[in-house]
């Protein structure tokens, strides 16, 4: 009687896990819940409403006053919520350049970090591959910034032409390495930082004329300027490499 053959042993490729997968699944509901409840609750009038109360917080306990802005800026960041700029102003309000600068860069790039930590490995590298092979575009796209992360992640923090937290899943969608994206994230957000800070310091004089402060600030003129310079200087490896590859050929 012949023998069976044997069948092939079917190679089964385990999917992710549930314990990999929670923190990303618990981060999605959040933003969920935070973009239909708190959208519209996070805004400039709100500082300006509570002014007194937190100057006197700050005044009375200081340290919990940072640590308190330190949670609240990163819950912003956290739950995608379009409040970064007004977080930042209210650093400056708060805290002054110094050192509200810092709290504001460390609290978003913190946030920027978990975001970022929290979808790789929520997703794995399923994402990235399905991308590499679902269109031509894509896939030219996804080579694009696999072979310029420095330049092109630097550019997207330096102009805010692209919501924060929607670089920050990109990146993490596209495979982006966590140490490139942190480096790039904690400098190309500086300048904006800066700026942000800096017109939220005078916040008590624009509460006190009844204004509002110009949220668009950075795209002035004498802002933007600089700012498209130093993109022009962070993109300048990409324009002469293709020069050095062919003068090394020559």
């Amino acid at each position: 009687m012949p023998e069976r053959d044997e069948e092939a042993p079917i190679s089964v490729k385990p999917s992710p896990s549930w314990r990999r997968r929670m923190p990303l699944i618990v981060l999605a509901l959040a933003m969920l819940t935070a973009a239909v409840f708190l959208r519209d609750q996070v805004s400039f009038e709100l500082v300006r409403e509570h002014r007194q109360a937190l100057l006197a917080f700050r005044d009375a306990h200081y340290v919990w006053a940072m640590l308190g802005f330190l949670l609240a800026y990163l819950a912003v960041i956290l739950l995608s919520l379009p409040a970064a700029v007004i977080a930042s102003m209210t650093g400056g309000f708060l805290f002054g350049l110094f050192p509200g600068v810092f709290l504001n860069l460390l609290a978003a790039t913190t946030g920027a970090m978990i975001v970022f930590l929290t979808v790789r490995v929520g997703l794995g590298d399923g994402i990235r591959r399905r991308l590499d092979t679902s269109n031509r575009t894509v896939r030219l796209i996804t080579e694009a910034l696999q072979t310029n992360e420095v330049p092109v992640l630097i550019s997207l923090r330096l102009l805010p032409i692209m919501p924060f937290f929607m670089v920050n899943l990109l990146a993490a969608a596209f495979g982006v390495a966590t140490a490139r994206f942190f480096w790039t994230t904690a400098l190309g957000i500086v300048p904006g930082g800066l700026v942000y800070t800096w017109v939220g310091v005078g916040l008590g004089e624009v509460f006190d004329r009844g204004e509002t402060p110009n949220f668009g600030i950075i795209f002035e003129p004498h802002i933007l300027g600089p700012l498209l310079g130093l993109v022009a200087l962070a993109l300048l490896p990409m324009a002469i490499k293709p020069w050095l590859r062919a003068a090394r050929w020559r």
